[in-house]
């Protein structure tokens, strides 16, 4: 019986091209774990039946020598993202037999690099949420403590990597999606430069936000994935050449009066006492490696504006995106009498509750004599949120902030108040709306009931400055 829990894929690969295991060894390790321990998190909706198959493939590959770092690595994929002849379903019954017809950008790319693609993961319906509670399939539980939530969106991604089940996967993030569940599972997962990695083949959430990202045990494998998944995409006009930048990093900023806000914030809105000092701990480690502090609190005057912007901006991208939805041209539908009441029947029936939250959130702001009241006044304050984070980078090479206010919470403990669980969000909306990459790692533990539960340190860099955030990540 293989074991490579504690390996990083550099170190797989070069056990792969020795051959003390095949690509088949591999993936039948994973397949075990997987028919192990997903009917306790619900992390995978889906094993593709041709995971071997691709593992023989990759054998070949090797045994050619024409292997990259990722040839025969399994890797899983969150729902939302297309695999050619696979069901993609984003989690919601509106497209529960929706086969994909084509390969998102990033799936092509590690196709190529001859990856094992072994199955697709549970997300939130259509990525809204941050808890994985409102999968039309079934809640993903934590794997350090069932009783809590992984987090969300891409809580099945981040379970899969942190139970064990795949070396790594990807999911996307909108407003903290990987970022957020990475900090509750102890694990790491990068939100790359928005643009630095295409989102052709990724289901549109809100189109200016969103960024597909690697999740992975360690910061060698972000590295490596956010490698071989990034650069400029015909496909999406969006897109960007991202070579990492320089990677230099001498002085960190702390945004030091925002955090003392929130300490003396009421309790839904607050950051627990524990987390916090994780946080400090590992800025005190950061300074004693010789990395400069910095006070950036005087230029980060709209920072608190940041969550209600994102609950602006991101409903109204929803609305938009979400319209294609009406059970003629895609996916599911629930006849009526007519086209009308086939069409209220199909939304009102199949879609989740936070999906239709969001949908008439969005519809609301982009309304009539409601727009510029709401929607154009949120760009605007977007804009100077943007011109802050300009200032603040010309005095520092990094921003650290930690990712979540509090450690995974109760499953069912804020799915009844959307409100309380939107305020979950206050640390990583801001790096989609900026458009700045950002990585969770895992900072310490803090202590809930008998358990030992993570939290994470959320490192930010200037655009296409990922390489900074590896540098700094290594220490942790």
């Amino acid at each position: 019986m293989i074991n490579i829990s504690n390996l990083n894929i550099k170190e797989i690969n070069t056990k792969l091209i020795a051959g003390e295991f095949s690509a088949v060894d591999l993936a039948n390790y994973f397949l075990e774990k997987i028919y192990a321990k997903n009917a306790d998190v619900n992390a995978f909706l889906e094993v593709y039946d041709d995971v071997l198959e691709q593992a023989k493939a990759a054998d070949e590959k090797i045994k050619s020598g024409t292997a990259t770092l990722l040839t025969g690595i399994p890797i899983a994929l969150k729902d939302n993202i297309l695999f050619t002849g696979k069901t993609a379903s984003a989690a919601s019954k509106v497209l529960e037999n929706y086969k994909a017809t084509y390969d998102a950008t990033v799936v092509k790319k590690l196709r190529d690099a001859g990856a094992v693609l072994i199955g697709r993961t549970n997300m939130d319906e259509f990525a809204m949420g941050g808890s994985t509670e409102n999968s039309a399939y079934g809640v993903t539980k934590n794997p350090i403590d069932t009783s809590r939530v992984a987090g969300g969106s891409s809580g099945g991604s981040i379970v899969s990597v942190a139970a064990d089940m795949c070396v790594a996967a990807l999911g996307s993030d909108t407003g903290g999606s990987i970022r957020q569940p990475a900090s509750f599972c102890g694990v790491f997962g990068l939100k790359p430069t928005y643009g630095s990695v295409s989102r052709y083949g990724l289901m549109a959430m809100a189109s200016s936000l969103d960024v597909i990202g690697p999740v992975t045990k360690n910061i060698v494998d972000s590295e490596i994935l956010f490698d071989f998944i990034k650069g400029k995409d015909r496909f999406d006009s969006t897109s960007v050449e991202d070579d990492g930048g320089d990677g230099a990093v001498k002085k960190i900023g702390v945004p030091q009066k925002y955090l003392e806000s929130l300490i003396n914030a009421c309790e839904t809105s607050g950051i627990d006492a524990d987390v916090l000092d994780n946080y400090k701990k590992s800025v005190e480690k950061l300074s004693g490696e010789g990395y400069e502090i910095v006070d950036i609190s005087d230029d980060l005057k709209n920072l608190e504006h940041s969550l209600a912007v994102y609950y602006v901006i991101m409903p109204a991208e929803v609305s938009s995106n979400m319209a294609r939805y009406d059970g003629i041209k895609y996916g599911s539908n629930i006849e009526g009498g007519n086209l009308i009441e086939g069409y209220f029947k199909t939304r009102g029936g199949l879609l989740g509750k936070e999906v239709k939250r969001r949908i008439l959130l969005g519809t609301y702001v982009l309304s009539a004599g409601y727009a510029d009241q709401y929607y154009a006044k949120a760009w605007q304050v977007r804009n100077l949120i943007k011109k802050d984070f300009e200032k603040a980078f010309e005095k520092v090479d990094v921003i650290a902030i930690p990712t979540s206010p509090t450690p995974a919470f109760k499953i069912g403990e804020k799915s009844d108040d959307p409100l309380q669980m939107y305020l979950a969000d206050i640390f990583t909306v801001f790096a989609n709306l900026v458009g700045v990459p950002a990585i969770s790692v895992p900072d310490g533990f803090v202590k809930r009931e008998d358990k030992d539960l993570p939290t994470g340190l959320q490192l930010v860099a200037p655009h296409l400055q990922e390489k900074r955030l590896f540098t700094l990540g290594k220490y942790f």
